[in-house]
């Protein structure tokens, strides 16, 4: 029987390094970059206005207070946008507003508040304007490249796009950045005792849940995933349905029909198949609960091209438990994305048993507002560990990772913990 290591390498050994691909700024959310963004000028490129109010000579004002206001005449209304300023000249001051590029000779900007000018919108622009406050030189003006300096780098490499990053790049101007390609995963779901959600169910049937939930599962983990429905247990039918999920796939998943039973599609048409065939898939029983059965190799697609293909077992925990332990990782490895699962130590919340010489992944939940003594997290295991009990799966945030020799754990000890 494999060890989880052993299977865990052999998976990883499918994947290839990122390929770069240039898109959209605007559609490279969750994508990492490939090179440094480096600013092609200064951020902001001009000094601005921090506030809406008035830009003027902080010596004009000096001394002033609401007792003895200093009154300067209004020469200019500057709008954000503003293009071709004039020098404001000593002794007046220009309306000006947030964002707004500051005029040649102003060195501050008084607050709207501070003044008794009236900013609403049916108001002419006064022709004078009282200040009942001094002001420091330099007040509320954001400098030019107070933000990103010219040639800085404002993205490393390996950066993974959020929103955030995603404004940034544009506010560089940039329309399109190198970044590491999304992987094209088609999740193939058998059984023929499947039925598609909303229809109605006959005795014996179930309804097909793996798809949707790998899919989701493939999705979040920064994939580009689509599911072919459920296939029944037919070789041909099924041999068909893989050719035409990898003509434009980098990655083949299928869950279900690979335990050792009778009517094993998956296990039928791809076990023994010869190297002209894309083949050998290899099925092997790996030692862990759930997901013992497992396979994975190549099918060769009808341009010839080798395409890796994943067997998960059919039972929904199984399935999602065999994902985030094999595949989860190595797949954002190739998209270039960075390890999203962290390993923590906790504290078990109960006493639990595991089966020896498999390495258990038991379904937990981590309460991080009510850590223990030592101010560790506290894991509690919930559920049987039937892989058919999907809602104790739900309601889970954790995974135990119990090792093989370990028999019987009391509560308190220290586990290590796949925080989900």
């Amino acid at each position: 029987m494999r060890s989880v290591a052993e299977h865990q390498k052999i998976v990883s050994e499918l994947f290839g390094p990122p390929e770069t691909v240039r898109v959209a700024v605007a559609d490279a959310l969750g994508m990492a970059t490939v090179d440094d963004s480096v600013a092609a000028f200064a951020m902001p490129a001009f000094d601005n206005s921090a506030m809406d109010g008035y830009a003027v000579r902080a010596t004009d004002i000096a001394g002033a207070s609401a007792a003895e206001p200093i009154r300067l005449p209004v020469v200019d209304d500057i709008p954000a946008g503003r293009t071709g300023l004039v020098t404001l000249a000593p002794g007046t001051a220009a309306r000006i507003m947030t964002g707004a590029p500051m005029p040649d000779g102003a060195d501050a900007v008084v607050p709207v508040e501070l003044t008794d000018g009236d900013f609403s919108v049916d108001h002419v622009p006064d022709s004078t304007v009282g200040f009942s406050s001094s002001v420091e030189v330099g007040k509320h003006i954001r400098r030019a490249g107070s933000d990103i300096a010219h040639g800085d780098v404002a993205l490393p490499a390996g950066t993974v796009l959020g929103a955030a990053q995603i404004g940034l790049l544009s506010a560089l101007g940039l329309a399109n950045v190198a970044v590491a390609r999304r992987l094209r995963v088609v999740v193939l779901s058998t059984g023929s005792e499947l039925v598609e959600p909303g229809k109605p169910l006959q005795h014996g049937q179930i309804y097909e849940s793996n798809g949707a939930m790998l899919t989701a599962a493939l999705t979040e983990a920064g994939a580009l995933a689509r599911h072919i429905h459920f296939v029944p247990d037919d070789v041909a039918d099924f041999l068909e349905r893989l050719d035409e999920a990898s003509a434009d796939a980098d990655l083949i998943i299928t869950s279900g029909g690979v335990s050792a039973g009778a009517y094993e599609v998956v296990k039928d048409a791809l076990g023994g198949r010869s190297t002209e065939h894309g083949g050998p898939v290899e099925f092997v029983k790996v030692a862990m609960q759930p997901g013992m059965p497992q396979g994975c190799g190549h099918h060769l697609d009808p341009a010839g091209r080798r395409v890796p293909i994943i067997t998960l077992p059919g039972n929904p925990v199984s399935s999602l438990v065999s994902f985030e332990v094999f595949i989860r990782q190595p797949l954002r490895a190739a998209m270039g994305l960075p390890p999203d699962r962290p390993h923590v130590t906790a504290t078990l919340g109960s006493d639990i048993r595991s089966p020896e010489g498999k390495r258990q992944f038991m379904r937990g939940v981590v309460d991080t507002a009510r850590p223990d003594a030592d101010g560790r997290p506290v894991v509690e295991p919930i559920g049987p560990p039937g892989s058919h009990h999907l809602r104790f799966l739900a309601g889970s945030n954790a995974l135990i990772d119990i090792p093989p020799e370990i028999t019987a754990l009391p509560a308190g000890s220290d586990v290590d913990v796949v925080v989900l």
